[in-house]
C-alpha cells in the first residue's frame, strides 16, 4: 500500500518540529551557566545548614591553631 505523499511530508514535519522541541528542552536543561547557579545554590544551602556549617568552622579554627603552632615553636 502505497501512502499519500502529502501524509508522508506531513509526519516529516511533525517529527521535526517534535525533535526541535525536544533539542530546545535538552538546551535549556544543559545550559552550563544554569548547572553552574544551581551547584552554586546547593552548596550554599549545604553549608548554611548548622551541622555542617559549625564543624568546619572548628576544624578551620584547628588548622590555623596547628599552623600557628608550628610556626612558633
Amino acid at each position: 500500500m502505497a501512502r499519500d505523499p502529502d501524509t508522508i511530508q506531513r509526519e516529516i514535519e511533525q517529527a521535526r518540529d517534535a525533535l526541535a522541541s525536544t533539542l530546545d528542552q535538552l538546551g535549556t536543561k544543559a545550559n552550563p551557566k544554569k548547572l553552574v547557579n544551581e551547584a552554586k545554590a546547593g552548596a550554599r544551602s549545604t553549608l548554611d545548614n548548622p551541622k555542617v556549617k559549625f564543624p568546619l568552622i572548628g576544624a578551620g579554627v584547628l588548622v590555623v591553631l596547628l599552623i600557628l603552632k608550628k610556626l612558633f615553636s
